[in-house]
């Protein structure tokens, strides 16, 4: 009979949140040594992981911390809405948040990397993974760098926690400006910042598209490059920021808002769940 007690199955399954009869047999297994059975369910959690690698993962939450000079936003991804609004993820997120703006990490590779605790973030997602029995997943890390930041979440269902993030750095003391320009880009979806911040090529690409359209459409040549450039201003409102007509006000641009609200926009970061 191996000798542990029950509160040697209590313990285990604190620090897995594993079953009571998977902790128990892990102990009769590692002969009542705790650390050995940590590490046999570890292991037996790791080929779990690897069987779910191929699953999609569409639900989770998106969430942000503002740290000085900077803002983390992160997506954690998970198979199932049920999961996604659990206790346990997202207790989880907010360690993986915390580790993540902690380390000052800019992707999901390095937020991966960070450490949390004796364990790297990758390391302690697949622990939780193990015992919730899904494929839980980082899949994106924004750090924006600023002076000040608005932070908006937004629940798409009241069941569930945020699926669209924003985070935006700034300068300037209009707060109530900063956090209505954070909800414009959660529901608008810029791409960049500004027009000089899309790339050459992608702009070269759209060029050649709206040449096409306006000439298989019969314009006439000497009104063409007029007419590129009047269609190329609209494709820079669908991408950039301070191009766009403001959410609550089609009358006025981004630019403007911000420019009469004394803001200057440094950056910003949107995540959507799944998109």
């Amino acid at each position: 009979m191996a000798n542990f007690t029950a509160a040697d199955v209590k313990t285990l399954r604190d620090r897995l949140g594993a079953g009571m009869m998977d902790s128990k047999n892990a102990l009769v297994e590692a002969d009542g040594d705790i650390e050995k059975a940590v590490e046999i369910l570890r292991l037996k959690g790791a080929k779990g992981n690897a069987k779910r690698a191929d699953r999609s993962t569409s639900e989770g939450l998106v969430a942000a911390q503002v740290n000085e000079g900077s803002a983390t936003l992160i997506e954690l991804a998970c198979e199932t809405d049920f999961v996604a609004k659990g206790d346990r993820f997202v207790a989880l997120a907010d360690r993986v948040l915390a580790a993540v703006a902690a380390a000052g990490s800019d992707s999901a590779e390095a937020g991966n990397a960070a450490s949390a605790g004796d364990r790297t973030v990758a390391e302690i997602i697949g622990d939780e993974a193990a015992v919730i029995g899904e494929k839980i997943e980082l899949r994106r890390v924004a750090l924006v760098p600023g002076e000040n930041f608005a932070v908006y979440l937004h629940k798409t269902s009241k069941d569930l926690p945020p699926q669209v993030g924003v985070v935006v750095g700034y300068t300037g003391d209009d707060t109530e400006t900063a956090r209505s320009i954070a909800q414009h880009i959660a529901f608008a979806n810029p791409e960049y910042l500004a027009r000089e911040d899309v790339p050459a090529d992608k702009v070269d690409a759209e060029r050649k598209i709206v040449e096409e359209i306006s000439r298989g459409e019969g314009k006439p040549e000497a009104a063409l490059p007029k007419i590129i450039e009047g269609r190329l201003t609209g494709f820079f409102k669908q991408v950039a920021l301070l191009e766009q007509d403001y959410a609550k006000d089609n009358k006025l641009t981004v630019s403007k808002v911000v420019a009469e609200a004394g803001l200057t926009i440094s950056g910003f970061a949107r995540f959507k769940v799944g998109a």
